[in-house]
């Protein structure tokens, strides 16, 4: 029962991450922004594939990320002895094993929440129409929302 289960999930990783790179390839090189459809097509168009713009493809896309993460976490639950037992043998001090998981993990959970604490790069369009002047405006201050 445990391998059929492995199998399921290393195949539903597998056709997430080929969603993920499928989509993410739509986004960059077909639904191109703003600036890009000037130079491509001579004015902005709006273009969609399926139905579908830029930013909805963003999210199916953001949907299937979270859904790959949960899959790779429970991926390494289920293989937890295994995970033990490889970092036992190469790694043979307790405390060093323990030091490198809890950097490994902080290292993970930073890069994973880090672009929360992101703040943008805010700048004027400049040029033929919104986007057109894509990171050459005059910089404005942050104005989020506080």
């Amino acid at each position: 029962m445990k391998a059929k289960i492995n199998l399921i999930l290393d195949a539903l990783l597998l056709l997430a991450l080929g969603a993920m790179s499928g989509i993410g390839l739509l986004i960059k090189n077909v639904l191109v922004p703003g600036f890009r459809r000037w130079d491509i097509y001579g004015r902005n168009v709006e273009l969609t594939f399926w139905g579908l713009g830029r930013h909805e493809w963003g999210m199916i896309h953001y949907a299937i990320g979270i859904g790959f993460a949960v899959l790779v976490v429970l991926h390494v639950v289920l293989h937890w002895p295994m995970v033990v037992a490889m970092g036992r043998k190469l790694i043979g001090h307790r405390l060093a094993r323990r030091v490198a998981a809890v950097l490994l993990l902080a290292a993970a959970v930073a890069l994973a929440l880090l672009p929360i604490l992101a703040k943008p790069e805010v700048h004027e369009p400049a040029g033929r129409g919104h986007g057109r002047g894509h990171g050459h405006g005059r910089h404005v201050e942050d104005v989020r929302p506080r």
